[in-house]
């Protein structure tokens, strides 16, 4: 079997990375939901006041819970392939992706607050 290389490989990963985003928003409700709140978000940053750095950071935190959710969809995934069956490890499994959306969405919350609700609406 010949390995893809050069730009059949950059195409391909390109292909495969844009099917596993479309079947997240097609299966998984919470990446919908993130994706709605990305929508809502970002174009607010550019209507800000706030610097560049600002910008990168409120820009980056926002695409991070996207990229969490993504690899906590995998994970579900994955533990759902292997079996139907409860397991206690399946469970860990599972609750620990939910956990690390769960920060991410607390450092999203975080960073927004801080950064427009305290540093523009309280800046002396």
């Amino acid at each position: 079997m010949q390995k893809n290389t050069g730009i059949r490989r950059i195409r391909l990963a390109g292909v495969y990375a844009f099917n596993g985003i479309r079947a997240a928003f097609r299966h998984e409700a919470a990446f919908r939901q993130e994706i709605l709140l990305a929508a809502v978000f970002l174009p607010v940053v550019f209507l800000l006041d706030v610097s560049r750095v600002e910008r990168v950071i409120l820009i980056s935190v926002t695409v991070l819970v996207l990229i969490v959710e993504l690899l906590n969809s995998a994970v579900e995934a994955v533990v759902d392939r292997v079996s139907a069956e409860h397991h206690l490890l399946s469970g860990r499994a599972k609750d620990m992706g939910s956990g690390a959306v769960m920060m991410t969405l607390l450092l999203w919350m975080y960073v927004w607050g801080d950064i427009v609700i305290v540093g523009l609406w309280f800046a002396a």
